[in-house]
């Protein structure tokens, strides 16, 4: 009968601590008010979203599609943040722990001795007794301190884990843009090597009207001159493709070495709605991870509250007690025990008041840090949208460019073969040429790079 009635105790003050009154706020999303839609973008509705869209659609290319693959499966900053996803997830079960019964096993045998005493059981003055059983000890929650504990670890768990997702599409834009700037690189190495080609040309050219006596050494060294310039342009070039292969083989988790990649920046793709900009509070992890923080901050805010509040502990004890050494568990007799405490603090010299505004200054801070998440959000969005509009208008005049000053490279050879033109117009037209196509290639890699970013600022579709 006392066992029966210990069990129904400890069930009635379970229920006590389950349907106990929790102190403190209970968490509601804050008022952000987005923005309708965003700057420079032109389309209201906006069914469609390039989100929506995964990776491996968006960057149709299929060696870099493997690269992506490979740097998601052996990169150590995602693995690391996989880690710290688990060691959350661990802790949010030690929080939760904590809200049942704690059983532990005892056992202790104790020798004593006292000199001159009269009633000594045994002849040497010594006395043993043991003690084995089962002790239990249980806090009880009925003003939600461990709950809230529990909340606020379950709250960073979620955040470490949209960190994870974080650390996700960074590494994923990470290997697209440098992926595009490694094909920029190329174009811009090709253009190099066909401009020291007619560069070479233009040196012989001038060479042998020296040696034939039409010509003079002034033209031949300047056109030397120019040749050097676009030569020296090669290693510069060759240098800035190894430093982004190097790159991009420490994302993908191996050592320094050459990347395999398709050649030519292909054609853009089109132009599809980002999405409204309410949608990024649920697709960004940064977001995500910054409202789960101020879950969190809000959830140590009832906890800090629940201190004020007395905290009450149940013990018990059920096992046996000998005084015998060779039959320690077979002798003796059974006892059990049952307690209760309260604990109500009176004076801490402020410390639990000080305690609840830091956790209040704290929450405070983590809502400035969620509302400056999202408006990050948006102000990232609106600069990929802007980049990409803007560095498609210089793309057009740049080819524009480009066609011109080609027309103009081939006259200035004709012109100067038929005596109207000096050598200075063939030199004036080749400079610009170069310098023209290797701007056109820079824009058209960046036009990728900001589509790339542009995904990446929009948080979805990341998921392999």
């Amino acid at each position: 009968m006392v066992r029966v009635g210990l069990v129904h105790g400890f069930v009635l003050t379970a229920a006590l601590s389950s349907f106990g009154c929790a102190v403190g706020p209970n968490y509601s999303r804050p008022e952000l008010m987005p923005p309708q839609q965003f700057r420079f973008d032109e389309k209201v509705a906006q069914a469609e979203t390039l989100a929506d869209a995964p990776w491996w659609q968006v960057f149709d290319d299929p060696t870099l599609q493997a690269l992506i693959r490979e740097a998601i499966t052996h990169n150590l900053d995602l693995k690391v943040a996989a880690a710290r996803v688990e060691e959350a997830r661990a802790r949010a079960g030690i929080a939760k722990s904590f809200l049942y019964p704690q059983v532990d096993g005892l056992a202790n045998y104790t020798f004593r001795q006292a000199s001159g005493s009269s009633d000594l059981r045994n002849e040497d003055g010594t006395h043993g007794t043991g003690v084995y059983g089962f002790q239990l000890s249980w806090e009880l929650d009925l003003f939600g301190r461990l709950r809230k504990g529990q909340e606020a670890a379950l709250a960073l768990l979620l955040a470490s884990d949209h960190g994870r997702r974080g650390v996700l599409i960074t590494l994923v834009g990470d290997v697209a843009s440098n992926y595009f700037l490694l094909q920029e690189l190329d174009v811009q190495l090709e253009i190099a090597r066909q401009t020291l080609r007619l560069n070479d040309e233009t040196v012989t050219y001038f060479r042998n009207r020296l040696d034939g006596g039409v010509s003079n050494r002034l033209e031949l060294d300047r056109i030397q001159a120019n040749r050097a310039l676009t030569a020296a342009a090669i290693p510069q070039l060759q240098q800035q493709i190894a430093i982004v292969e190097n790159l991009l083989s420490l994302l993908a988790g191996r050592a320094p070495g050459a990347i395999g990649r398709m050649q030519g920046l292909g054609d853009l793709a089109p132009s599809i709605p980002p999405g409204l900009p309410a949608s990024l509070l649920e697709r960004r992890p940064d977001v995500a991870q910054a409202e789960q923080l101020l879950v969190a901050a809000n959830a140590d805010i009832g906890a800090a509250k629940a201190l004020f509040y007395p905290t009450i502990n149940l013990t018990g004890f059920l096992g046996g007690v000998s005084g015998d050494l060779n039959n320690f568990l077979g002798g003796g007799g059974g006892v059990w025990s049952v307690g209760a405490g309260l604990l109500q603090p009176i004076f801490q010299a402020g410390r639990i008041r000080r305690n609840l505004e830091a956790m209040q200054a704290r929450y405070d801070a983590a809502l400035a840090e969620y509302q400056k998440a999202a408006l990050n959000s948006y102000r990232e969005v609106a600069n990929a949208l802007v980049t990409i509009q803007k560095l498609a208008e210089v793309r057009v005049e740049q080819q524009t460019g480009v066609v011109a000053l080609q027309d103009a490279s081939e006259l200035s050879r004709a012109r100067y073969d038929a005596g109207l033109a000096s050598y200075i117009e063939i030199l004036t037209a080749d400079q610009d040429l170069f310098q023209q196509q290797m701007l056109l290639a820079q824009t058209r890699g960046a036009e990728l790079r900001a589509r790339a970013e542009l995904y990446r600022t929009l948080g979805g579709g990341w998921r392999p």
